[in-house]
């Protein structure tokens, strides 16, 4: 039985203090015992901080990237053991956004701009390769452009991201990767991909890595459901058999509304 994992992507949000203050007011409201694996990723700045805020509650500490090497003249990136030296368990990697695809058009945002972020399927995998190396779980993200859904794409899209991360990997190594599987049309847009649809892609990833691998492989992943996900439509998302989590957005932001996310994954997945 895979376990149901809830992980809350703060993006470019909070200050020191208020993502303390949102750390300490998601741990005050958990259910006890906690009912799914919780999972916050917090700006750079405040890792060390969030750490000590939700130490002892079993809540995980993630980070929204990494660099693949340990050090180096890299600057402004940020290593897999700066990461680890404060307690990071998890790290999102190949985050749409990261990657300069975005669900809406960003105001200013030219084509040379959007090169700024410049993450592609080489530096996913590289970034794959380096989690493991240091003992860091990655959520690795895939998914389309609208254009690419509306032209019939999806399918293939996906199915490259999934090949391109895992390669070189080793099937010991695959049960201890997430993905999340994260319609770019539907992040931040307020728009969700119906719950049947997003059932069948994350299908498709985990029946992508049975090819790459086998079965018993594919049947240990788990796969996450991220985009515009809500306390009041995630209940609905989380009861489809191939969805084994959220990676949650703007909803991550409120405690209360966290927190709702992760009691709904847990009633639409009691055995999980």
């Amino acid at each position: 039985m895979r376990t149901p994992i809830i992980a809350g992507n703060w993006k470019m949000n909070t200050t020191l203090q208020e993502a303390e203050a949102l750390a300490a007011g998601i741990v005050a409201q958990l259910p006890d015992p906690l009912p799914v694996q919780v999972v916050v990723c917090p700006p750079f700045i405040s890792l060390a901080a969030v750490c000590e805020a939700v130490c002892g509650s079993g809540v995980a500490l993630g980070a929204q990237n990494m660099f693949w090497k340990e050090s180096g003249a890299y600057t402004g990136e940020v290593s897999p053991t700066m990461l680890t030296s404060v307690g990071v368990q998890y790290v999102i990697i190949g985050h749409s956004e990261r990657r300069g695809r975005f669900g809406v058009a960003e105001e200013g945002m030219t084509a040379e701009l959007l090169t700024v972020f410049g993450e592609n399927d080489q530096t996913v995998n590289a970034k794959v390769k380096a989690a493991f190396h240091h003992d860091l779980t990655p959520i690795v993200c895939c998914g389309e452009l609208l254009a690419e859904r509306q032209a019939g794409q999806t399918d293939e899209v996906v199915r490259g991201q999934v090949r391109a991360a895992l390669a070189g990997l080793t099937a010991e190594q695959i049960p201890h990767l997430i993905f999340a599987y994260e319609p770019v049309w539907a992040i931040g847009t307020g728009e969700v991909c119906d719950s049947p649809e997003a059932n069948r892609v994350c299908g498709l990833i985990r029946a992508t890595v049975a090819e790459l691998f086998d079965a018993a492989c594919a049947g240990q992943t788990r796969i996450q459901y991220g985009g515009s996900v809500k306390p009041d439509n995630a209940r609905e998302l989380m009861s489809q058999p191939e969805i084994d989590g959220a990676l949650v957005g703007g909803a991550s932001l409120k405690a209360g509304g966290f927190v709702e996310i992760i009691k709904a994954t847990q009633e639409a997945k009691p055995n999980g």
